[in-house]
């Protein structure tokens, strides 16, 4: 392997640019709530055999617990929603620089995350940001197809924090996004803005209720899209239906010439697992001429790496790429 991809030592080649999903870090308040709400129900099962003073005791302490537990709602303002892979939670966060964010946690991760102020259709998480890789290339396409980026494809809505601000910083942008869950969508729609996404970009969104191997193997238009960016993620794995050869294949035909196909990676252990990063560079090089590793981690939600992986067939120069040679190269994924 490459000495330059010593695991973690990406820091120098961090790019301030979703999700991956991250750790939920820091000591989640929905579970001090669930210890709050233990404690509460034991006190109050003792209140019945108790008389006098002890009564009056567990009283005072069960309306102290009712009272934190007030408190922690009104500062959190948690929800639970259920979706196709279970319960999720939605509950807002204080950001290190005093702001709040809305998050969608699910699986022990962050799946998407939003701003509630002015910045609503920024993305909260660097990796998402990263993906403006795509636009900071469009010259360069320009240049080789005649062509910009125009119509895009996005593998993955979740909280949609990416389409967000890709609809809302290109006017000329057209947007379709395929997302599994309707129940997700819904989240999105009431919690994290993409109602009013729709309502100010019209017909530049089309969300797509659909599986993403499905939408990419159906009958449509080769060469349609100017990217494709794949941000699927099943609690902490990816989706491994649209990982492999034959998947990419069905990418790179619905890519027009000179498009670019962009992957979001994550790390194991810590970031010291590179197993599938190095697999999905292998499987991608099967099929594009040329492909790029971006590092993409998120200091503030830390716990895992994110990188992109990006293919196209035109030599683009990708700033911020981590040269890789052969031996970096890991196995190829197939569906077989």
């Amino acid at each position: 392997m490459d000495e330059r991809w010593t695991p973690r030592h990406t820091a120098e080649h961090n790019m301030s640019g979703a999700s991956c999903p991250r750790p939920a870090r820091g000591g989640m308040p929905e579970e001090a709530v669930d210890v709050v709400v233990i404690l509460a129900i034991a006190i109050a099962c003792t209140i019945g055999g108790a008389s006098g003073g002890a009564a009056g005791l567990a009283m005072a302490i069960l309306f102290a617990l009712a009272s934190v537990i007030a408190i922690v709602y009104l500062r959190f303002d948690p929800h639970i929603t259920h979706t196709a892979n279970g319960f999720a939670l939605i509950r807002t966060r204080r950001m290190r620089d005093g702001s709040l964010a809305r998050v969608f946690r699910q699986g022990g991760v962050y799946q998407s995350a939003t701003y509630l102020d002015g910045r609503r259709f920024e993305p909260v998480f660097a990796y998402r940001r990263a993906f403006d890789i795509v636009f900071d290339l469009e010259g360069q396409k320009f240049e080789r197809t005649g062509r910009g980026v125009v119509d895009v494809l996005a593998l993955g809505g979740g909280g949609y924090a990416w389409p967000k601000h890709a609809l809302m910083s290109h006017d000329n942008l057209h947007m379709d996004v395929v997302e599994i869950d309707e129940a997700v969508t819904r989240a999105a729609r009431r919690w994290f803005f993409v109602d009013e996404l729709e309502a100010r970009a019209g017909d530049r969104l089309h969300i797509i209720t659909a599986d993403g191997r499905a939408y990419l193997e159906g009958e449509r238009d080769a060469g349609r899209y100017d990217a494709i960016v794949n941000d699927t993620f099943s609690g902490h794995e990816p989706v491994l239906a649209l990982a492999t050869v034959e998947a990419a294949r069905a990418v790179r035909s619905l890519l027009a010439p000179g498009g670019l196909y962009v992957a979001n990676v994550v790390s194991h252990e810590g970031g010291t697992e590179l197993t599938f990063l190095r697999d999905t560079a292998a499987t991608l090089r099967q099929v594009f001429a040329r492909v790029w590793i971006v590092p993409a981690t998120d200091e503030q939600f830390d716990g895992e790496d994110n990188y992109l992986v990006i293919a196209s067939d035109e030599p683009y120069a990708v700033v911020g790429s981590i040269p890789f040679d052969e031996e970096f190269l890991g196995t190829p994924m197939t569906d077989a």
